[in-house]
């Protein structure tokens, strides 16, 4: 089941990326990298048989990472996550369906990411801008407190040509910051909602003046359901703006069980101050990203 997204649905959204003042922000996980790197599954059993995981939810990043931090070292996990990140090429940004190429060429001031790759700056590179850098301070790591922030300069506000990438979960070029093990996701939500402070006021900003649009999750995602939760007391706006959630759809579902599904995003997104309308749709980002362009340069090219 896919592309449950109406007409006017792609109007809405498509409007609010042209909109300077109320622009979408877009929110991008792991399906964005779909064919490029390995599933955080496969990596999870490649770890668990590789090192004698003995529990069995060997396909769980989060807690095979957790026992690798224990029966290792803290380092260990994220160690192996960035080497063999490193030897990955990055997508191919000319195809049409490209997710990250697709969502450069919007042209928008800011972009989250929960991924730990470097390929939306790399998309946006490629197109001619100038993209920053920022991490999530949620954690006192030395070198994590000691990595200068772009929003220290006064004179900096996040523009299509200069945009910001922001990474919620962390980076390979600085291990230390990332979001891996399952005490990281804890840790990190305890200080996501306790901490109003822990987003720069520009990226809160985005949260709260314009629609979100998910992309590259799908309902078992730990980065998900932690975004969601942690969004909760980050997020307070009078004025209520849609979302977008480019879900992967649930195998295997019936057509009833995906409405359940669907009435379980309703739940989770509802809870969050400024979402009240969620608008679906179930398919892969690679699909969504080529009907995507395919509306943007139709609506562009009537605007002439």
């Amino acid at each position: 089941m896919s592309g449950t997204l109406n007409d006017k649905d792609w109007e809405d959204l498509l409007g609010s990326i042209a909109d300077q003042q109320s622009t979408c922000t877009p929110i991008i996980g792991a399906g964005t990298c779909a064919g490029t790197l390995p599933l955080a599954s496969q990596i999870a059993q490649e770890w668990a048989d590789e090192h004698d995981y003995p529990l069995a939810d060997a396909t769980d990043l989060a807690r095979v990472a957790q026992f690798l931090a224990i029966d290792r070292h803290d380092m260990f996990p994220r160690d192996e996550i960035r080497k063999r990140f490193e030897e990955v090429a990055p997508p191919d940004f000319s195809q049409p369906d490209e997710p990250h190429s697709v969502l450069a060429d919007l042209k928008l001031p800011i972009y989250i990411t929960t991924n730990y790759d470097d390929f939306m700056m790399k998309a946006l590179e490629d197109r001619g801008r100038n993209p920053k850098r920022e991490l999530c301070r949620w954690n006192d790591y030395p070198k994590l407190v000691g990595e200068k922030s772009v929003f220290d300069d006064p004179e900096y506000k996040p523009t299509p040509e200069e945009p910001v990438v922001f990474h919620l979960h962390g980076h390979t070029g600085l291990p230390q910051t990332m979001v891996l093990t399952e005490g990281d996701y804890l840790d990190f939500l305890i200080r996501f909602a306790r901490d109003d402070d822990l987003l720069p006021s520009h990226i809160r900003m985005a949260l709260m003046a314009g629609p979100l649009l998910f992309i590259g999750y799908s309902l078992a995602d730990w980065n998900f359901r932690v975004i969601l939760r942690g969004l909760r007391g980050q997020v307070r706006a009078e004025i209520q703006y849609p979302a977008i959630a480019v879900q992967l759809p649930p195998d295997r579902l019936s057509g009833e069980e995906m409405e359940q599904a669907q009435g379980y995003l309703d739940q989770y997104l509802g809870t969050i101050g400024k979402i009240r309308k969620v608008h679906y749709y179930w398919g892969e980002a690679r699909q969504f990203a080529r009907e995507l362009r395919e509306r943007w340069e139709a609506r562009c090219h009537e605007s002439r």
